[in-house]
């Protein structure tokens, strides 16, 4: 009898064991192109030395002498760790989230429309053109997808089975926004060009893009895709896919149509920037906000519910001022998908919904995959509070 226990306990020991061997195989090969490319060499990194963000090697924020990279307070490494491991803060929904799976039209919305599609992943339709933001489809943000932050659910709609893209659009290269998998399979199936921040470009040639399908802008550049003016907007935030940071740009992004136009935040810290975006680009008549995520232990780079409200009410031209009869809609983005914060998984969306209507300001939050006609948006039913 040991030596029968002994014989499946060595034989379960052998399979855990090569398991995880397997497991730190994949990982070890698929790790160092995730991590992506250098874009320092060549013509690349000198236009990243040309710009006024960049010095000592890295980009920085408008804000200084705080850098880009997050800083909590005294001790703060220590109390995030213990948090994220004992906290009691409600991360999961009990019951799956509601997933729409509506096919979307092969023709454009001829005015505007936007397809949430999970975390800051989505798609906006303006004038019958279509722009893919953060294409985000593997199972975990990760450099490996062995472990790391797992999706709370799946994607809506499979990445080969969406219409025809004009553009997709990158804030920044952390593996939340900026995933290989993706733009490996958009870049084979998908004829649209890639808009990106300074440097990033980088990751996307290492992951097999074509240099002459990539714009690489820094702040207040611009590019013109199908009639479309699609504008690098500042952002307070930070980069990196390795040990280091800051080594390529973010960026808040302008979609500016003939008629229409449409703000996303990309990941920020609330700062006076949205209000300059605002006066240079807007009035806005629809804007995706990050609202998830944020802490005191990381406040400069990631906005509460409340400071998203304040960015619409900025991008819109409209803070401080009664909004009443304007047309600007607010989609809150960067929740509901992956636990990155030490809040409960629906506490963004709540915090944001009272807020907005203490403040007046229109919101639509959608399910993952459904899509909003800015000009008919849903009523607000709260449908996460029925998964809590």
């Amino acid at each position: 009898m040991r030596r029968t226990r002994g014989s499946a306990v060595g034989v379960a020991l052998g399979a855990v064991t090569a398991g995880t061997v397997g497991a730190l195989a994949w990982a070890a090969r698929e790790m160092p192109a995730a991590f992506g490319g250098d874009p320092k060499a060549g013509e690349r990194g000198q236009r990243m030395r040309d710009s006024p963000r960049y010095r000592d090697g890295v980009f920085h924020n408008v804000s200084e002498p705080e850098s880009g990279a997050p800083r909590g307070p005294e001790g703060g490494a220590r109390t995030i760790l213990k948090e994220m491991l004992f906290g009691k803060q409600l991360r999961h929904p009990s019951r799956p989230i509601p997933v729409v799976r509506d096919a979307i039209p092969e023709a454009a919305d001829a005015a505007l429309s936007v397809t949430w599609f999970g975390h800051s992943t989505a798609l906006v339709e303006i004038e019958g053109r279509r722009v893919l933001l953060d294409p985000v489809w593997s199972e975990r943000c990760s450099p490996t997808q062995s472990v790391g932050p797992r999706r709370m659910h799946e994607p809506p709609v499979a990445l080969d089975a969406l219409p025809r893209i004009d553009a997709v659009v990158i804030s920044h290269d952390h593996y939340d926004h900026l995933d290989m998998r993706s733009i490996r399979e958009l870049a084979r199936t998908q004829e649209a060009r890639f808009v990106v921040p300074l440097g990033v470009g980088a990751h996307l040639e290492r992951w097999g893009v074509e240099r002459d399908r990539i714009d690489e802008l820094d702040w207040e550049e611009e590019t013109r895709i199908a009639g479309l003016r699609l504008v690098s907007t500042s952002a307070q935030h930070f980069s990196g896919r390795g040990l280091a940071n800051n080594g390529t740009l973010w960026s808040s992004w302008a979609i500016i149509g003939a008629e229409h136009r449409v703000f996303y935040s990309g990941d920020s810290g609330y700062f006076d920037g949205f209000a300059e975006t605002g006066r240079r680009h807007g009035p806005f008549d629809l804007s995706l906000i990050q609202i998830g995520a944020y802490s005191d232990h990381w406040r400069s780079v990631h906005m509460t519910p409340e400071e998203g409200v304040s960015t619409h009410l900025d991008v819109t031209g409209l803070n401080g001022r009664d909004p009443e009869g304007h047309a600007g809609l607010m989609v809150p983005v960067h929740w509901g998908t992956f636990v990155l914060g030490l809040h409960d998984w629906s506490e963004p969306v709540e915090r944001l919904c009272t807020d907005a209507d203490e403040r007046g300001v229109r919101v639509a939050v959608p399910r993952p995959g459904e899509r909003v006609e800015v000009a008919r948006p849903p009523k607000l039913d709260h449908w996460w509070r029925a998964v809590v």
